[in-house]
């Protein structure tokens, strides 16, 4: 063990062998340039050094389980660090899927509960849930552009500025206001195609259909996408690519 799990403790260098087997089993993870995936590494182990892992309902945090969620939750921020995720510490993995109690007060007042069963869930300052079934998987469901690890902490960078709505943290406001608009655009199109398939048996969307849900959930799948699939995701959405990079690959920085 190397002391990264429970607790945060001093980084150590991840070695070699357990490095090798996380980009076996996640293809996504190595597809890239030599430079990225060197920088990639030294992110997930400044990562586990700074994060608490936790197992739920009877699920142990070993090596490979810390490394594989660090080395997928660091892609999204490989080209603009780690401070990116400063507003939390805590991670917490289940064996599987969690069904969640919902409760919600519709527009009359009526107070409604309700059961959702989530794979994962990001909370604004606070920790972040996964289900290790859906990050095992990630290899394999990369063909459909499916990561839940990814998804969640792109609600985190979405959520920095406070509002989950699409559009991460900008510097201008005519930044915000163009990607506001690309993205509403993509979105509503998206959302059309789920509900022709869903409700008169159109064909059935290669994004995951939960994007159609809000904009914040369009955001985070379409980033999912983009960054395990980013081949298929370049056809399914090519307004969107340029979009991405923009923000994901500053100052036109190398890597896919």
């Amino acid at each position: 063990m190397f002391g990264w799990l429970r607790k945060r403790a001093p980084e150590r260098s991840i070695p070699d062998e357990l490095w090798h087997d996380v980009q076996q089993r996640y293809p996504f993870l190595g597809a890239r340039p030599e430079r990225d995936v060197s920088r990639l590494r030294a992110l997930a182990s400044q990562f586990l050094a700074t994060k608490e892992f936790h197992g739920a309902n009877g699920l142990t945090i070993t090596d490979p389980v810390a490394l594989a969620i660090a080395a997928q939750a660091v892609l999204p921020v490989l080209h603009l660090g780690l401070d990116w995720y400063d507003d939390f510490v805590g991670i917490v993995v289940h064996p599987d899927e969690v069904l969640a109690r919902r409760t919600l007060t519709d527009e009359h007042g009526i107070v409604h509960h309700y059961d959702e069963v989530l794979s994962g869930e990001a909370m604004e300052g606070g920790p972040v849930m996964l289900s290790w079934r859906d990050v095992e998987r990630a290899g394999s469901s990369a063909e459909r552009g499916y990561n839940v690890v990814i998804h969640e902490f792109i609600h985190k960078i979405d959520m920095r500025d406070g509002v989950p709505d699409g559009c991460p943290p900008l510097p201008t406001r005519a930044a915000q206001q163009a990607w506001r608009a690309l993205m509403k655009t993509e979105y509503d199109a998206f959302r059309e195609k789920v509900i022709i398939a869903d409700r008169f048996g159109g064909e059935a969307t290669w994004l995951d259909p939960y994007g159609a849900e809000a904009i914040d959930e369009f955001f985070a799948v379409a980033c999912e996408a983009y960054f395990v699939n980013r081949a298929r995701f370049e056809t399914e959405f090519p307004r969107l690519v340029p979009l991405l990079d923009s923000f994901f690959r500053p100052s036109g920085a190398a890597g896919s």
